[in-house]
Parts: C-alpha cells; structure tokens; sequence
C-alpha cells in the first residue's frame, strides 16, 4: 500500500492542543496528518478525575482524551502513531523525519508536543501517579481539601503549588534540599508568612509510601543522614517542567528554558508557517483548556497562512 508523504499541514502532538488543532483544521478541509508522539494524549493520559474541563463534571483524564481523539477523527483527521525525531525547517515543505524512518512534508506545521514534568525518580512515585502523587497543584489540589500533602521544590514554581494548595489540604510541607529558597523575594515572603506551610530543610524525599494511595514518605536530612517519615496524603512535586522541544534547536526560537517563542496574540513562530500550540509554549497556565484554546488559535492561524499562499 501506498503511504501518502505529503500533506498541507502537519501537527506534531497529541495532547488538547494537538487534537484540538487537528478537529479544527479538517473542519477547514485542510489536508491534516498528525504524529502522536512518545505519549499518545499527552500529561492528561497520566491524569486521574478532570473536573476543570468545560462540558464534563468529572471525567477520567485517558477518558478524556480518548473522546477528543474520536472528535478529530470524526472529522477525517490522519493519525500515525510515530514519534518526531527530526525537522528541517530551513527548506519549504518543511522535511519531519520520524523514529520508525518514515519521512513526510508539510506546507505548514503545527508543534503541539507539550512539556513533561520533570520527576524525582524514587520508589513509589511512579507507582502512586495519579494516587497521590502530582505534578501539578492547580489540577490537582481540589481532591486534598483538608488532607495533609508536601510539595518537594524551592523555587517559584514550588512556593505557587504550596501556596496555592492551602486554598484546599490543612497542612502542606514543603521540602528542600537546601536552606535556602530559589524562589524570587515576593513568593519567599508569601510562604514563609502561610500559617499553614512548614518547611523541612536541607531534605530530600527518599521513598513514597502507600498501599493502594500515598500514605506517607520517607525522608533523609542531606547534613545529618538522618532518615525519618512524615505522614501524607498527597505529594506533589515542583521542580519544574520541561517543554519536549530538543528536536527544534537550532530551527526555532526558543526562551532559555527551551519553550517556543510566538509572536504577540498569536501562535506564528519565528518561522513562517510553523506554528506552536499548547505547553511547548507556555509555561505560565498549562491547563487542558488553555491548550486546547491555543490548539484553535494555531489551525487558524494556519488556515489563513495557508489560505494567503496558496498552499492549501
């Protein structure tokens, strides 16, 4: 069977913002493949209850996602299930090469391939994902009113969860390994002051522990070797993410911490007819619906580039 190399566009990710994109663009007609990537859905897919997602109450995050999928195809969209290992951007189509060596090209690009969390990499936080253990305090946080939790973290990102998540858990630690926050003065200052946080110093988490949920975690002070457990409900760790763009360097403008670059009030990169949608671009909101929001905002942008060169 013939495979069909090229098409009009091509969205590289599978998240809300990758499928989003991919329902509106063939609403348009646009001739659209899309390559899922290393995680088919993306961080919803590792996600348990969404209650934050217009139209739905409460849905499972792979539920979720599973249902966007269904709307895109719906709408005829191409899916191939392979990863994106490389582009050239520098030629028009663009080239995209994926890690099973098939090679496609496109008049336009969408990059909607998101930002992991960055993980600690202990026994009990991979096996509690979803049962305890978050990456992310403002989806999640709803779920521990009243409960006890510990963010693992020293910077902005740590002291926003921890505070954030007093709105809901009565009580919240947060554990460095230092003695000193990272986090900029204002942020310092607004946890230091919460009745509600306490710190635990110059720590390090060792071991999440639980049954068939977080119950507790172990814990070393990196002075004294000291190991000893604190009893928990919820751990959330904020160390940071990081956007899935190593194979854009050197084709894309990226900020320092390697999220794409788009012009004001728009998705339009720093290469004409490449577009970028989701968390590969923001690193200030990373919710479903901000990424599904700017998966509409890139095929439309896409549409009338298209549109204007004649290329659809």
């Amino acid at each position: 069977m013939t495979i069909k190399t090229h098409f009009s566009l091509i969205i590289i990710g599978s998240g809300p913002a990758g499928y989003t994109a991919g329902i509106y663009a063939r609403r348009a007609m646009i001739d659209t493949l899309m390559i899922e990537g290393m995680q088919p859905g993306g961080q919803l897919t590792i996600t348990t209850e969404v209650e934050n997602f217009p139209g739905f109450i409460s849905i499972q995050g792979p539920e979720l996602m599973v249902k966007m999928r269904e709307h895109a195809e719906k709408f005829g969209l191409a899916i191939d299930a392979d990863h994106v290992e490389e582009v050239d951007l520098k030629t028009h189509p663009f080239k995209v090469k994926t890690m099973l060596g098939k090679e496609f090209t496109a008049n336009a690009l969408i990059i909607a391939t998101g930002a992991s969390a960055k993980w600690l990499g202990i026994p009990g936080e991979k096996e509690f994902m979803g049962k305890g253990v978050s990456g992310c305090a403002t989806c999640d946080g709803f779920f521990f009113k009243d409960k006890v939790v510990m963010v693992v973290g020293g910077g902005d990102t740590a002291m926003e969860d921890a505070t954030y998540l007093t709105n809901h858990a009565k009580k919240v630690y947060v554990v460095h390994r230092r003695d000193k926050l990272r986090a900029s003065k204002a942020m310092q200052e607004r946890a230091l002051n919460n009745p509600k946080i306490e710190f635990i110093w110059n720590t390090v988490p060792v071991e999440v522990l639980g049954n068939n949920a977080v119950e507790g975690v172990k814990l070393k002070n990196v002075k004294t070797g000291e190991i000893f457990e604190k009893k928990i409900d919820g751990f959330f760790v904020a160390i940071g993410h990081k956007p899935n763009t190593e194979f854009l360097k050197g084709q894309l403008e990226l900020d320092e911490s390697g999220y794409i670059i788009t012009k004001p009030d728009s998705t339009y990169t720093s290469v004409e007819g490449v577009f970028a949608a989701g968390d590969v671009r923001d690193k200030v909101y990373r919710q479903a619906i901000t990424a599904a929001g700017s998966g509409c905002m890139a095929a439309i942008d896409a549409e009338r580039w298209l549109e204007e060169k004649n290329l659809k």
